[in-house]
């Protein structure tokens, strides 16, 4: 019993330790799963905007290259001044050497020679000197030269004028007479200077300037490195973007140009159906009027025998009944006269109605003929003045040409009627070598540009759409200065007429 006690409470522990373990492992995956999530929204952002975090990346490397292009520029213009000013200062002070040499050489001369010109001469160098020391002043007392050099240049001037007083006195004294020596300055206690420190301490000075002017050399060819290898990265970077930019430009223009194909395949394969749609809308146009103008021959001609039979037996019998009751029973005589009345308009109304769906006149004498009685009743309804430009003899043409000229004719005059308020219409109506020619016009107020592209204007469709179907061409344009001018152009054999034409072939189509 101990055993089996101490083995539980030694495997009691270790349980809840792996428990614990795994509660830990599965918090840890739970606290991995959204840093593992956004990693992966990262990851696919990256790949999305791959190509502008390159180029931002590209333009903030080419203007921080520029930028230290345009430093390292500047640095290397004022280094190349430091080492030219360091030049020129070296330069001056060697001046200012052989210059102090020279007047040594000048003082030996007259203590040799005793001659005024050569004492003239040392006060010379002397004031040529005293004018080189000014620049150097200026320099040393600048913001390039540090405290130290300053001091040693103060303690050289102060030796060379030492050195140019001592010299002065010691040619006083060897002349035989007085010297005129004031451009040389005083020289009342001036006393002999080591011409060795006056050269040590100028050479020290030319060392440290030629230091200077070394340093800047070398500082500016270190700048002129970075600046090459700025140069070449920069280079190198520009031609890597070049080429990916080629690259995606090149990608892009392929996916452009097949698009461009896909677009030209699509629009040849919609032009292509908008063609076959146009024909079969064009033949089931002109099957429609045909099937109008057929319907209207039949209802046309049932109206002249049926009606018109009923209408004049109806006529005969009133008219019968009226003369028989005339003296008898005038009261009903005379609404039988009243129904004859009504039975003469209703034969004219017949009549009306029979010319407009199928003119007799037009089968019965011609193109020419119906024309002229079209325009002389329109002008009688409406008081206007004609102009008629007819042939004299009636011509033969295509009934279907006929009749599509007719309804052109009819539905221009009823159009000038209704809209243009004319008050003289001219008609014209010429015979080429295989077509015929009709001009309409009016003096109205003109059809508006506006009204030729409007879509719900269908009588201009109508007649645009009869003329067409026959392989004619219509023109309809506002007219100089104003009123409407109508231009038909047709085949003297209608095109829907002939074998095999579509329009021929459109009782067949009648299902499409």
């Amino acid at each position: 019993m101990q055993h089996v006690a101490g083995h539980d409470a030694g495997h009691e522990p270790g349980h809840e330790a792996r428990h614990q373990a795994q509660i830990e492992t599965g918090n840890h995956a739970q606290a991995e799963a959204p840093s593992r999530s956004a990693a992966a929204r990262l990851s696919a952002w990256m790949r999305t905007r791959s190509w502008a975090i390159a180029m931002t990346v590209a333009i903030v490397i080419t203007v921080g290259g520029l930028v230290i292009l345009e430093t390292a520029r500047e640095r290397i213009a004022a280094e190349y001044e430091t080492a030219l000013e360091a030049r020129d200062v070296t330069v001056q002070l060697s001046a200012l050497a052989s210059q102090l040499s020279r007047l040594s050489a000048q003082q030996n001369e007259f203590l040799l020679t005793k001659r005024d010109d050569a004492a003239h001469a040392f006060c010379a160098t002397a004031t040529r000197i005293r004018a080189s020391e000014e620049p150097l002043q200026r320099f040393y007392r600048g913001p390039k030269a540090d405290s130290a050099e300053l001091a040693s240049f103060t303690q050289i001037r102060a030796l060379i004028d030492a050195r140019i007083g001592a010299g002065a006195a010691a040619l006083q004294r060897a002349a035989a007479q007085p010297l005129d020596l004031a451009a040389c300055g005083s020289t009342s206690g001036a006393q002999a200077v080591d011409a060795a420190l006056v050269d040590s301490t100028l050479s020290l000075l030319r060392d440290n300037e030629e230091r200077r002017a070394q340093h800047a050399l070398a500082a500016s060819r270190a700048d002129q490195r970075i600046s090459t290898l700025c140069a070449a990265g920069l280079s190198a970077l520009n031609i890597v973007l070049f080429i990916l930019l080629f690259r995606n430009l090149g990608i892009q223009i392929d996916r452009q140009a097949r698009v461009q194909r896909q677009l030209i395949t699509q629009q040849g394969e919609l032009d292509q159906l908008v063609n076959e749609r146009t024909r079969q809308l064009e033949a089931l146009g002109w099957h429609l009027q045909a099937v109008s103008e057929n319907e209207k021959t039949q209802l046309a001609r049932e109206l002249h025998d049926e009606l018109g039979a009923i209408l004049t037996a109806s006529k005969m019998d009133v008219a019968w009944a009226n003369r028989k009751l005339k003296e008898s029973a005038p009261d009903i005589a005379q609404k039988l006269q009243r129904a004859l009345a009504n039975l003469d308009q209703g034969i004219a109304l017949k009549r009306r109605i029979i010319e407009d769906m199928r003119p007799t006149v037009l089968a019965n004498f011609g193109l020419v003929t119906a024309l002229r009685t079209l325009a002389d009743e329109a002008a009688q309804r409406n008081n206007w003045t004609l102009n008629l430009r007819l042939p004299a003899d009636d011509i033969q043409l295509d009934e279907q040409t006929e009749i599509a000229l007719f309804r052109v004719a009819q539905e221009a005059l009823t159009n000038a009627a209704k809209y243009a308020r004319a008050s003289q219409v001219s008609i014209g109506l010429q015979i080429g070598t295989g077509e015929v020619t009709l001009d309409i016009a009016d003096n109205g107020v003109g059809i508006m540009p506006a009204d030729l592209k409007r879509t719900h204007t269908h009588g201009l469709l109508g007649m645009r759409q009869r003329v067409a179907a026959h392989g004619g061409r219509f023109d309809i344009r506002r007219g100089v200065p104003k009123g409407t001018d109508i231009h038909v152009v047709m085949p003297r054999a209608s095109a829907a007429s002939q074998p095999g034409s579509d329009a021929s072939s459109a009782p067949a189509n009648t299902h499409l």
